[in-house]
């Protein structure tokens, strides 16, 4: 059962890799600007895409400029901001995306996309499918299971880092 995870595995990061490659480098351009300047790069998930934060934050390699977004945080203009969930459609992601289109500070999504019609992928300056609608895997019983969402936004994380990296490099 590895041995099949760990192959779909594999064909999840390529294709994310394939159909995500513009959307992880204007991503990464929007998030570098706040690195470049004065801002910070906020970092807001929910669930199991807590992973996402806590790498960015208290990785071994940190994302320069990265902090973790609470309720109270006040964001400025310089700011940029990272909001990772399961799902576009999640409340909690949506009212955070919400705020921040009010205001006026630009945002990053990665997500999975079950509805085109709301959520963080139509409010979001630039948005990150995950393209996770199922399990990986069959079972026994005809159900989908390995449903590896946090490490396709880690995934999708490490691109960005590497690609704001990149651009700091260059500025």
């Amino acid at each position: 059962m590895l041995k099949m995870f760990s192959t779909q595995l594999a064909g999840l990061f390529n294709r994310l890799m394939e159909k995500e490659e513009f959307s992880i480098e204007d991503g990464a351009r929007l998030l570098a600007q706040a690195a470049a300047g004065e801002g910070k790069i906020y970092i807001f998930s929910t669930s199991e895409m807590k992973a996402v934060e806590l790498e960015a934050v208290y990785g071994e390699e940190p994302l320069q400029s990265a902090a973790i977004f609470a309720e109270e945080t006040e964001v400025e203009a310089a700011d940029r901001v990272l909001i990772v969930s399961r799902y576009a459609d999640d409340e909690e992601a949506v009212k955070i995306a919400i705020m921040l289109q009010e205001k006026g500070i630009p945002f990053v999504a990665i997500s999975t996309v079950r509805n085109e019609n709301e959520g963080t992928n139509t409010l979001a300056d630039v948005h990150i499918d995950l393209r996770i609608k199922k399990g990986l895997l069959p079972d026994d019983m005809g159900n989908r299971v390995g449903y590896p969402t946090s490490m396709a936004a880690l995934f999708i994380y490490f691109g960005l880092k590497f690609t704001i990296g990149e651009i700091l490099e260059d500025y």
